[in-house]
């Protein structure tokens, strides 16, 4: 049964992000607060804990995961960005975006799109999404928490943990971030593309 932390949205326990990246360091599956809304996360290289979110989610192995980053330097370890995309990046980070880039050698092939090569990145603003990424020192292999069958993604702790409780390791309650997932904009061709438009506004992208 999942273990349920209630953290303060703006100024998170560091007794209980401590506690949340153990889990995730053990190999945990936690349900977590973004600036969009909540989503699965784990770590880049577990295995077992990608495809625990490859079944709650019932994912194929075209779908983009997200590597949930916490700055651009970070961020720059697993994407090839020149500099051009490192100042559309730089004006739009921390924010609501997941950038589709070409993907490093560091990131591992089972995480990219298997035709293009690519990976999601994103900078959060989530104050409980970043605390915990600095703890951690390391990204977070996420996907938005929609379920199958579901047209929005799920905002509501109680109803996660209700859900979920005996699929994912952790809940943690960051407060209400809302239902509408990140904006999602291509970065990997010559000219940005706008593949969905969600909560960060699109038109600094041509959206």
């Amino acid at each position: 049964m999942a273990q349920f932390f209630s953290v303060h949205p703006e100024n998170p326990q560091p007794r209980l992000i401590k506690q949340a990246a153990d889990i995730v360091r053990k190999g945990g599956l936690i349900a977590y607060p973004t600036d969009s809304c909540y989503a699965l996360g784990c770590r880049l290289d577990d295995k077992d804990a990608l495809e625990r979110i490859r079944r709650i989610r019932q994912l194929d192995d075209k779908h983009h995961f997200t590597l949930v980053c916490h700055d651009l330097s970070q961020l720059g370890t697993y994407a090839r960005v020149d500099n051009r995309t490192y100042r559309m990046l730089k004006s739009a980070t921390p924010g609501s975006y997941t950038f589709i880039l070409q993907a490093t050698k560091e990131t591992p092939r089972r995480v990219w799109n298997p035709k293009k090569q690519t990976i999601g990145l994103r900078v959060p603003q989530h104050p409980v999404a970043l605390a915990l990424l600095e703890e951690m020192g390391e990204p977070l292999l996420s996907s938005t928490l929609i379920l199958p069958g579901d047209e929005f993604a799920l905002t509501d702790v109680w109803d996660i943990r209700d859900r979920l409780e005996h699929d994912v390791d952790l809940v943690i309650d960051g407060g209400y971030c809302g239902i509408e997932p990140s904006t999602v904009v291509d970065l990997s061709g010559e000219s940005p593309v706008v593949l969905r438009v969600g909560q960060g506004d699109p038109a600094p992208f041509g959206g």
